[in-house]
């Protein structure tokens, strides 16, 4: 595991602001795991900043090897967003669920 701070957020459901693709996000993270090809993700709700889809909030699945500058916000989210689908996210390992 090597962001074990999302582990923490996604027990604590506390945002997450980081770096990703050079845009700065607030994403609300959902699952933290492996996916069938070995690679560290992260399926998240993003809130808020950029993206390279143009696409400022919605789902968004992100490859932890690019997440860059990670910190968990004060601010925590009540719930899971719809679409949200627990122990079925494209992993086949988890680290951290909510």
């Amino acid at each position: 595991m090597k962001q074990p701070l999302l582990a923490e957020a996604i027990n604590k459901r506390q945002l997450v602001e980081l770096r990703y693709s050079g845009w700065s996000r607030s994403v609300e993270p959902h699952t933290y795991g492996v996916d069938s090809k070995g690679e560290e993700k992260l399926l998240c709700w993003q809130i808020s900043g950029g993206s390279d889809s143009g696409e400022r909030q919605g789902w968004k699945l992100l490859n932890i090897s690019d997440i860059r500058a990670t910190t968990m916000s004060e601010v925590s989210f009540p719930n899971s967003r719809p679409g949200y689908a627990r122990d079925k996210p494209p992993m086949r390992r988890i680290y951290a669920q909510l």
